[in-house]
């Protein structure tokens, strides 16, 4: 099979793989630092991990990675990013097409690849308005209540899920100094976030709290100096939660921070109504730290009491994070059975084998 995986870069990562790659000067030199680095590694399937001759990736939305593939292979002009994607995909004679960035390149897309694709899947397990992805093979996601609405629209829709990342092996052992972390987004959109973080805050008196935060645009306007005299109060984060906050963390250096902290916390957004399994469950569990979450209808290997902990609202969390950490020789041994979990049921061979079955089943093009 010649897999062809193309991924997308997320903005508030783009500067850290640009100082990581000042000096990689080429397309695979950029490329290796990229996956090097570890950022979305749940999601690429084990031959472009393993560097498979056969398997092909890349950032289709990274422009320097794309334009140093294009001036390399000698095309004219100042190509479209589109146009060095279908170029990248007609050289390397690709067979399947998975795409984790189907929003950017929807059926249009998949309308215009070369006749040498015979089969095309994305992953998206979020909503995403009126994209139209009916042209793929299938839509992928672990969100049931997602598939569903992509089932509506019109796609077929297949349950699939992250993996865990080997490279997690190297950051879930030693001392674990931080008593919670939490890693994610933050904005007025975020008012059950905002509320559990706020409870969790308020253990920081006798606990070591880290909070690394993305901050949306309004919110860092609403905090600096001339924010705080224009009418932006409620995009501005509470008090206790900004006085512990830290700049968002990425790739090897998130799985530093997971495998130092005893507990990582978790908190699911309204999207996906009661499912839950984000990729932050699976990064705490692979790094060893043992997940606490909100309640919800989770994949399995996620129990609480056995793999993970969960709580019902906001003012419960810091009652039930007191608690483990208390007991922590217990909530040790949770975080330990969550991680074997983990590795069994969801393991970079178990997710091929998955993704070489789906292929298997769908239509080709």
């Amino acid at each position: 099979m010649r897999l062809f995986q193309n991924s997308g870069i997320y903005p508030s990562y783009l500067p850290r793989l640009n100082q990581l790659a000042a000096k990689a000067l080429s397309f695979e030199a950029r490329r290796d630092v990229f996956l090097h680095d570890r950022f979305g590694a749940p999601h690429f399937l084990k031959p472009v991990l393993d560097g498979s001759p056969t398997a092909f990736f890349t950032n289709g939305d990274d422009e320097v990675l794309q334009r140093q593939w294009a001036q390399a292979q000698g095309m004219a002009g100042t190509p479209t990013l589109e146009a060095i994607l279908l170029a990248q995909i007609e050289h390397h004679r690709t067979e399947v097409f998975y795409n984790l960035d189907p929003v950017r390149y929807p059926s249009a897309f998949v309308a215009r690849l070369p006749g040498c694709v015979k089969t095309t899947l994305s992953w998206r397990a979020a909503p995403s308005g009126n994209a139209d992805l009916t042209a793929y093979g299938a839509v992928l996601g672990n969100f049931p209540s997602i598939l569903d609405s992509w089932r509506s629209k019109g796609c077929r829709a297949e349950l699939f899920f992250p993996a865990a990342d080997p490279v997690m092996d190297e950051y879930a052992q030693g001392e674990r100094p931080i008593d919670v972390a939490f890693v994610g987004g933050y904005s007025r959109h975020h008012s059950t976030r905002g509320r559990t973080l706020e409870q969790v805050a308020a253990l920081g008196a006798g606990r070591q709290i880290v909070f690394c935060l993305d901050a949306s645009r309004l919110t860092r306007l609403a905090e600096s100096p001339i924010g705080r005299l224009l009418p932006l109060g409620k995009h501005r984060r509470p008090d206790a939660i900004a006085a512990i906050a830290r700049p968002p963390v990425f790739g090897r250096d998130l799985y530093a921070l997971l495998g130092s902290a005893k507990i990582v916390l978790n908190g699911a957004i309204d999207m996906a109504g009661n499912d839950r399994g984000n990729m932050r469950c699976f990064e705490a569990m692979g790094c060893g730290a043992l997940l606490v979450s909100d309640s919800g209808s989770y994949p399995e290997g996620m129990q609480d009491g056995l793999t993970m902990r969960t709580y019902d609202a906001p003012e419960q969390v810091a009652g039930l994070i007191s608690r483990c950490l208390q007991d922590w020789s217990q909530s040790a041994g949770i975080a330990a059975r969550g991680r074997t979990s983990l590795q069994q049921t969801y393991s970079k061979a178990a997710q091929w084998e998955h993704f070489v079955d789906l292929v298997a089943r769908i239509k080709p093009c």
